[in-house]
């Protein structure tokens, strides 16, 4: 009789609880002494598990992460030119670009040069392009087709002879002549190969830029140790509206500012194009190509190339 009273008494059920009671039960059971549903010994099991297991992934995760670092170096990439994604065809860039708060895909400059504030917006887009080029490094160097620049040291930009393409010109925006600034875009290791003499030039390399590298060559080879450029409006049309073209400070990009070693402060060289007087009020088209040997030209893919409209009301 006694073992049939403790068998009742071991198996009967918990008492019926009402959702808010069992709720309170659940969170904190005062005759268990349980918290939502177990034991502070249980607890501190499944906590120093957790500890455990994470720290050990962690510390996987990190042994790992400093093994791939390992296989790095913070100035040289590990794949290089054909064997990276950028590959080895470097692109040809411009600037000012368009305003961030405008379409940012637009290549479109269009401005009004009787207006003062809407010239402003291009030139201080110009000048923040500009900065770092105005900045003394003391690893910036004069550089010459005769002095390249030592191990650890960079070409400075000179700007100094820019006219009219300068600030205090306001990049000749306001005389609506304005002065369009190419760069080529940076590639590790890459090394031009250019068209330095007069012989063999590409049929497609306009006539006037063949016959200005004839002119530099006879004044000496080393002269001609450049990535050419050519700017000229992409139809017939635009042709006509585009006017005459100066290249300042040289119809390129010189050779010893090549090959690009992620040095510090390195500045990438550049050329302000300087259209003289396109046509106002007309759209205009404009496509400048970036010449060497080892650059592919593709307009539908922009390679070796740029495009950009130009506005002026």
């Amino acid at each position: 009789m006694a073992d049939k009273k403790v068998a009742e008494q071991y198996y009967a059920p918990p008492p019926k609880l009402g959702k808010w009671d069992g709720f309170k039960s659940f969170l904190w059971d005062s005759e268990t002494s349980q918290c939502l549903g177990r034991t502070g010994s249980s607890w501190a099991k499944i906590l120093f598990f957790y500890v455990c297991f994470y720290a050990a992934l962690v510390g996987f995760f990190a042994a790992m992460l400093a093994v791939f670092w390992q296989t790095l170096d913070v100035k040289i990439p590990k794949f290089q030119l054909d064997s990276s994604l950028i590959g080895s065809n470097p692109g040809l860039g411009f600037r000012p670009t368009p305003p961030e708060y405008q379409n940012v895909e637009s290549s479109l400059i269009w401005y009004k040069g009787s207006d003062n504030g809407n010239v402003a917006i291009w030139t201080n887009l110009i000048d923040e392009f500009l900065h770092p080029y105005t900045q003394e490094e003391d690893n910036r160097v004069d550089c010459s087709f005769d002095n390249p620049p030592p191990e650890g040291k960079v070409c400075k930009v000179p700007m100094t002879s820019w006219t009219p393409c300068t600030k205090e010109n306001q990049y000749n925006f306001k005389k609506k002549s304005p002065c369009i600034f190419l760069k080529l875009n940076k590639i590790y290791n890459w090394v031009p190969d250019m068209y330095n003499t007069s012989t063999n030039l590409p049929d497609n390399m306009p006539d006037d830029l063949k016959e200005h590298i004839r002119g530099e060559e006879a004044r000496g080879n080393k002269n001609t140790n450049v990535v050419w450029v050519s700017c000229s409006g992409e139809n017939p049309a635009d042709n006509e509206h585009i006017g005459a073209i100066q290249y300042i400070p040289r119809r390129g990009f010189p050779g010893y500012f090549f090959p690009y070693k992620n040095v510090d402060n390195y500045l990438p060289p550049i050329v302000a194009v300087y259209f003289e007087k396109p046509k106002t009020g007309v759209l205009i088209n404009i496509e400048c190509k970036a010449w060497a040997r080892n650059i592919m030209y593709d307009r539908s893919e922009r390679r070796g190339s740029v495009h950009f409209e130009l506005m002026i009301d």
